[in-house]
C-alpha cells in the first residue's frame, strides 16, 4: 500500500512493530526517535508505558510502568533527552534512554495555580539553547518557557481566537531560529511566536491540528484529527496532503496524534481514541 502527494510518497509497513511480546498496541498516544532511528512508543493503555522499538520493529526495552497515569506528549532531543507530559499527573517529566528521570516539571497529582504550571499539560520540548517549552494544555490555554534548569522564565496565553488566545494548545516545537510553533486545535491553526512570546502569523485551515515535526532540513510535518497528514515549507506553504479515514493499511480510523520523521525520512504516526492504531511509512 502506497500512500502521499507531491514529492512525498511512503510504502506502509504492514504491522509494523506487532510481533513476539508485542502482538497488538493498546492506545498509542505520541511517538518519537532518538539518534539511532529507535522508536518510542507513549503508551496510554491499557498499561502507561514507553516501548522501545528498533527501525525494524523489534522490541528493544519497556519502561514507565510504574511512572505515568495518562501519557500524551512526548519528543526526544538532539541529544538523546525524552521529555513527556502526564496530564492527569500535571506534570512534565525528562528522562534518559533507558527511563531514568532527570528532572520533574509541575507537582505530581496537583494541578498549578491559575495560570501557573500545570495544568494538564500536552507537549514540552527543548529550544537549540536549552530552555524547555511547554504547552500547558487540557486544563487551561498557556504557554511556559524554563530555563534548562527549570526555573520558569515566561508565562502566556488565555481563552480565545485571537493572536496569543488558545483554545487547546496542543502541541509546541521550537525551531533552529528559536521561532515557536503552537497547534491550536480546536482553532484550526498554528500560531508562530518569537522567543519572548511575541506573536509573529499564523496559519489557518488545518484540520484539528495535533502534532507537529520539523525535520533536519526544515520540512514541517503536521498530524491533524480529521484523518489527515501536511507537509509544509518554512514559509507555510503547503508541500503535500493526503489521508482518508479507514482501518485499512495507509489510512487513519481515528485521529491522527503523534507524527515523527526519523533520519532515513521514513514517517510514523499514531492515533488515538482507537486501539492499535499505530503505522510507519517508509519513504520512497
Amino acid at each position: 500500500m502506497r500512500v502521499g502527494d507531491g514529492n512525498f510518497h511512503y510504502e506502509v509497513v504492514p504491522n509494523w512493530g506487532r510481533s513476539g511480546e508485542i502482538n497488538a498496541f493498546g492506545l498509542v498516544s505520541g511517538v518519537a526517535c532518538d539518534s539511532q532511528d529507535r522508536v518510542y512508543l507513549f503508551i496510554r493503555s491499557p498499561q502507561p508505558e514507553v516501548l522501545v522499538f528498533d527501525p525494524e520493529g523489534r522490541l528493544l526495552d519497556r519502561w514507565g510502568q510504574d511512572i505515568f497515569t495518562t501519557p500524551h506528549g512526548i519528543w526526544i532531543s538532539p541529544d538523546d533527552s525524552i521529555y513527556l507530559t502526564d496530564v492527569a499527573d500535571h506534570t512534565v517529566r525528562k528522562t534518559t534512554l533507558d527511563g531514568r528521570i532527570v528532572m520533574t516539571l509541575g507537582t505530581p497529582g496537583q494541578p498549578g495555580a491559575p495560570g501557573a504550571p500545570f495544568n494538564q499539560p500536552t507537549r514540552a520540548v527543548e529550544s537549540p539553547s536549552g530552555d524547555i517549552w511547554v504547552s500547558d494544555g487540557y486544563g487551561q490555554n498557556r504557554v511556559h518557557r524554563f530555563t534548562p534548569a527549570g526555573e520558569l522564565a515566561l508565562s502566556w496565553g488565555e481563552t480565545g481566537k485571537g493572536p496569543g488566545q488558545f483554545e487547546l494548545p496542543h502541541d509546541i516545537t521550537v525551531d533552529r531560529h528559536e521561532q515557536v510553533y503552537i497547534l491550536d486545535r480546536p482553532n484550526g491553526r498554528c500560531q508562530i511566536f518569537d522567543n519572548r512570546g511575541v506573536y509573529q502569523t499564523e496559519w489557518k485551515g488545518l484540520l484539528g491540528p495535533n502534532d507537529l515535526f520539523i525535520t533536519p532540513d526544515e520540512t514541517i510535518y503536521i498530524a491533524e484529527s480529521e484523518q489527515r497528514i501536511t507537509v509544509m515549507s518554512m514559509d507555510g506553504t503547503v508541500l503535500a496532503r493526503w489521508g482518508e479515514k479507514g482501518d485499512g493499511p495507509g489510512q487513519f480510523s481515528d485521529s491522527p496524534h503523534g507524527i515523527w520523521v526519523d533520519s532515513r525520512g521514513d514517517l510514523y504516526v499514531s492515533e488515538v481514541i482507537a486501539e492499535n492504531r499505530f503505522q510507519k511509512f517508509v519513504r520512497l
